[in-house]
């Protein structure tokens, strides 16, 4: 299928790598010139250079902790022309037990997760709303649907930003501006391998074990590749899905067991 968006600039937020990575290539593929950003600026150098030699597409890297607001202001300064597309992503706050986290561990969630999303949706979404197109697809958790009580500050946050954006979607739809949300479940990212390390130190088990457990519990007996996360994302930002709007899109192997 041809997604109509060959030419399109899109901004992918922490996209070195993971899934914000996985949202990145699949734009390439399908022609979209690309403004990287991630904190390192090693890796996300050598993904942007993959990705421009391969695909043949203009990208950017733009190392900056998106979570500020200097690095916001980079990452929108190095466009060129009209952002039409938006992947918010940030790394999730770490798990743990909600009487350990103080204030201040919560600001930092609620800002790399809820606040600075935000701040990017409302930097581009007048000039999307002025040319008629714009599409902007926020990577939160599955957790929005089925919540985990070791990850309860990515609980509040995700779920704060998904609340915001379920109002803000059906303002915009009739200006062909569309919100919407990835909701991933377990992929084979750095995160995950995270996760799996903290539950095996706290059961006293193999990492292996943990995996193998995870796999086994899913129904497609696997954990998901990024590629299959970044082909939904791409559809999300095509021409087609104008129709598609305030929505949470989990996709997590059918682990979530609902009929609605």
């Amino acid at each position: 299928m041809d997604l109509g968006i060959t030419g399109r600039l899109a901004i992918v937020c922490a996209s070195s790598k993971g899934l914000g990575l996985g949202c990145a290539e699949e734009l390439a593929a399908n022609g979209v010139d690309l403004i990287m950003n991630a904190r390192s600026a090693d890796v996300l150098n050598a993904s942007a250079e993959r990705l421009r030699d391969t695909y043949g597409v203009k990208v950017r890297a733009i190392a900056a902790d998106i979570t500020t607001e200097e690095g916001r202001s980079a990452v929108l300064g190095a466009a060129d022309k009209t952002i039409d597309i938006l992947i918010n992503n940030a790394g999730g706050p770490p798990p743990g037990d909600f009487r350990d986290w103080s204030r201040d561990d919560w600001i930092g969630a609620l800002n790399a997760n809820m606040l600075t999303p935000i701040e990017l949706i409302k930097a581009v979404i007048d000039p999307m709303i002025d040319q008629k197109f714009g599409r902007i697809v926020n990577i939160t958790s599955g957790s929005v649907k089925n919540p985990i009580p070791q990850l309860g500050m990515s609980n509040g946050a995700r779920a704060g930003l998904t609340g915001f954006c379920a109002g803000i979607a059906r303002q915009v739809a009739k200006h062909n501006v569309t919100i919407n949300n990835l909701l991933p479940g377990q992929f084979n990212t750095d995160r995950i391998s995270n996760l799996f390390q903290s539950r095996a130190e706290k059961e006293g088990r193999s990492v292996d074990e943990i995996r193998a457990a995870a796999e086994a519990a899913n129904p497609c007996g696997r954990i998901g590749e990024i590629n299959e996360f970044g082909q939904a994302c791409a559809f999300l930002c095509s021409a087609h899905s104008g129709y598609v709007v305030g929505q949470n899109l989990l996709i997590d192997g059918g682990a979530f067991n609902s009929s609605h």
